[in-house]
């Protein structure tokens, strides 16, 4: 018998959803993140050298998260702060849980790939073999790689009264080396191995892919250029004794706080800011397990770090490293090609540049799903407003564009070669993306775009590109709005969409927006944008509720929400509220999720799901029943303190009938019926994977949308 709905109340009022413990801790569940990220490297239906992208990835990422996420724990621990996070921990007790927790990450990654990976792949006919274990012909053959190409580049230097300990930059590798002089005295050195050339040396390579009898080519071999070096190290200290030498690993902080109201100029701040990212406090030391404990000791006490920073593990120090494996002409052991497709009102039998694509986007809004449906519709989207002689202005953000851009170079051409007003917001405080942002941004400048950083304190984060053009006596504006960035490589790996649309109230939205980005506005509501700081969060609380009161009279009442992370403590407890009244929740949660799920007067109505496969889950989708008035928001923020406070975030609505059923009954159902590419997190915040129930088909969904790019239901 159901519990009826005054009861549900009393009952749910008597519960406090500010207990701790009924959040997961945010670092710890970001590590559980990258515990399913290795679980795609374990997984047998990915192609072997896939499988080596992901460990890669799993080691990328655990370097940022130390940069970032233990770099500011630590401080806060030195600072003397005594806060807790909402799930209870002090700073001491999340580093203590952290290091107990990324120590396992490590050193099963290594398992993983010494147990499996590398026998596999040496079956394959791809080899990475220790260097003592090479022939004699082939350590001639390296050792002669060494002398042409890498003993050139080495610098050793000496740690002795005369010499001081030399500064480790962040993410290098170095040799702890230990010397005798013909007199017997230890000393100690440091040679740092050069970044620049590759990891694994090769050997001897392939022709290339599978021979005509279908058997593996003759095969790659490679060695690593640590054990090459050390191999090598008499010729570095000539007359010296080279009594041991161990390979160290150095990360430290680099989490930047830039006080933008105290920064006359945010470029040359930005410049000097990364510059001094390099000496960050030591915040991880990673070394081997056959590195002895004065060498650690020595090390831990001239870096200034502590014994809790060091992590021993047995195996190479570095895998990102093995994404060097993945470049091999392999074929057959990647992931097979992928061409996308185009909604069909982008599929034009001339050329897009000829003003068809804006009479399309007049025809109606148009979404496109990335990396299903090609990212050029929105280069083209942009040459188009470049080279159209009745466009007047181009204004658009950018977060994340990477090298080589077309974005750029489109833009470029827009106020060189056709004198296009052209605005643009370059977000210079994208972390890591810094350096190549502040390069950009002057390069805009030297053509004559406008360019502004931003407002004081806040990232912009928002995704959105503007067109006016000047259609007879009127003008007519043209916006894409997206869940990504603006970045042609990352297009191809991140799932995301995008809306073009020319809805008047959307355009007069945009125009607004940049108005507030590059100038003076004091606007505090939007028409239809949602709009963080301003209208965001208090929007999708006034929507939650809605559902809230919605379920309450005993109405149907459904929220699904798709996003990257949910760590914001008044959501997770609205949601809460939301599920007390009977509100039917599915969240689907690529990264973090402090929030749990199928707890008893809680959060009993609430399925947590996170999707993992071949591309990067990074669309945000909020979808609400709302008594039956469907309403969708896609957009660029995360239930996030920083995404919904300190960021210009926005989520625009999807108004579209097709669309929307599009959205709800395709692509929202294809995700929530994932058995095969689908984890659901317990009660406990613990990841199980989906499997097909018996007799029931496997729905990967990744693997759908691209037979549905291939077959599309519109064609």
């Amino acid at each position: 018998m159901e519990t009826p709905p005054d009861a549900k109340s009393e009952a749910s009022e008597t519960i406090d959803l500010e207990d701790p413990q009924y959040y997961l801790n945010r670092e710890l569940s970001l590590l559980d993140f990258q515990w399913r990220v290795l679980e795609e490297a374990q997984s047998a239906r990915s192609p072997l050298l896939e499988r080596f992208k992901f460990l890669a990835i799993v080691d990328s990422n655990l370097s940022e998260f130390f940069m970032v996420r233990v770099g500011g724990l630590k401080l806060q621990k030195e600072s003397g702060l005594a806060d807790t996070s909402f799930d209870g921990l002090t700073p001491a007790r999340q580093l203590a849980a952290i290091r107990k927790e990324a120590q396992t990450i490590f050193q099963a990654a290594r398992d993983l790939l010494k147990t499996r990976l590398l026998p596999a792949l040496a079956e394959a006919g791809i080899r990475v073999i220790n260097f003592p274990d090479l022939t004699a012909r082939q350590k001639q053959a390296v050792e002669a790689y060494f002398d042409e190409v890498i003993f050139p580049v080495l610098t050793p230097l000496a740690v002795d009264p005369g010499h001081p300990f030399p500064f480790i930059s962040s993410l290098s590798t170095n040799l702890a080396v230990l010397i005798k002089n013909k007199e017997g005295r230890q000393r100690f050195a440091r040679v740092k191995v050069p970044s620049t050339l590759p990891q694994l040396v090769p050997v001897r390579r392939s022709s290339g892919g599978v021979r005509r009898d279908g058997t593996p080519p003759r095969g790659h071999i490679f060695v690593w250029i640590t054990q090459l070096i050390i191999a090598n190290l008499h010729k570095l200290f000539p007359g010296m004794e080279v009594v041991e030498a161990h390979p160290f690993h150095v990360t430290r902080n680099a989490d930047l706080e830039i006080q933008d109201w105290e920064a006359d100029d945010l470029l040359e701040t930005m410049e000097q800011s990364v510059r001094k990212r390099r000496f960050g406090e030591v915040v991880r030391l990673m070394v081997n397990t056959r590195m002895p404990p004065y060498i650690r000791d020595f090390l831990v006490e001239n870096l200034k770090t502590d014994p809790n920073s060091v992590y021993v593990v047995d195996g190479p120090l570095v895998l990102s490293s093995l994404m060097q494996l993945v470049k091999i002409d392999r074929p057959d052991l990647k992931d097979k090609p992928f061409s996308p497709g185009l909604p069909a009102a982008l599929r034009f039998n001339g050329d897009a540049e000829d003003g068809a694509l804006f009479a399309a986007i007049g025809q109606g809004d148009v979404l496109l799903h990335h990396p299903y449906e090609s990212f050029s519709a929105v280069i083209d989207y942009l040459k188009s407003a470049a080279s159209d002689e009745n466009v007047m202005a181009i204004k658009q953000t950018l977060y994340r564009t990477g090298s080589n851009s077309p974005v750029i170079k489109t833009l470029l051409t827009a106020s060189r070669d056709y004198g296009k007003q052209v605005a643009v917001l370059v977000e210079l405080k994208a972390r890591f993306d810094e350096a190549s942002n502040i390069g950009w941004a002057k390069m805009l400048e030297q053509e004559g775009v406008h360019v502004t950083y931003g407002l004081l304190g806040l990232k912009t984060h928002c995704k959105i590109a503007l067109v006016v053009r000047r259609e007879g006596e009127h003008i007519r504006r043209y916006v894409h709005l997206g869940t990504g960035n603006y970045n042609h490589v990352t297009a191809q790996l991140y799932e995301d969409f995008g809306l073009f649309t020319c809805d008047d109230a959307i355009g007069a939205d945009a125009t607004d927006l940049f108005n507030y980005l590059t100038g003076y506005s004091a606007k505090e509501d939007y028409r239809k944008l949602l709009v963080a700081p301003i209208n965001l969060r208090r929007r999708l609380e006034e929507l939650i509720r809605q559902e809230i009161e919605h379920a309450r009279l005993g109405h149907e009442a459904r929220l699904i929400f798709k996003f990257n992370h949910l760590v914001d403590p008044p959501m997770i407890r609205l949601l809460y509220q939301a599920s007390q009244a009977g509100v039917k929740i599915d969240l689907i949660v690529r990264g973090m999720c402090c929030l749990k799920p199928g707890i008893k007067g809680v959060s009993d109505n609430i399925r947590v799901l996170s999707i993992l496969g071949r591309y990067l889950e990074h669309s945000r989708i909020y979808y609400f029943y709302n008594g039956g008035q469907e309403l969708i928001y896609m957009g660029s923020a995360d239930l996030m303190q920083r995404n919904l406070n300190q960021r210009v975030e926005v989520l625009f609505p999807v108004e579209n009938e097709k669309l929307i059923r599009h959205l709800r009954d395709t692509i929202l159902a294809t995700y929530l019926t994932d058995n095969i590419e689908a984890r659901r997190m317990d009660s406990d915040g613990s990841y199980h994977r989906l499997s097909p129930k018996e007799n029931e088909a496997e729905r990967p969904s990744q693997e759908i949308f691209m037979a549905m790019a291939h077959h599309p239901a519109d064609s």
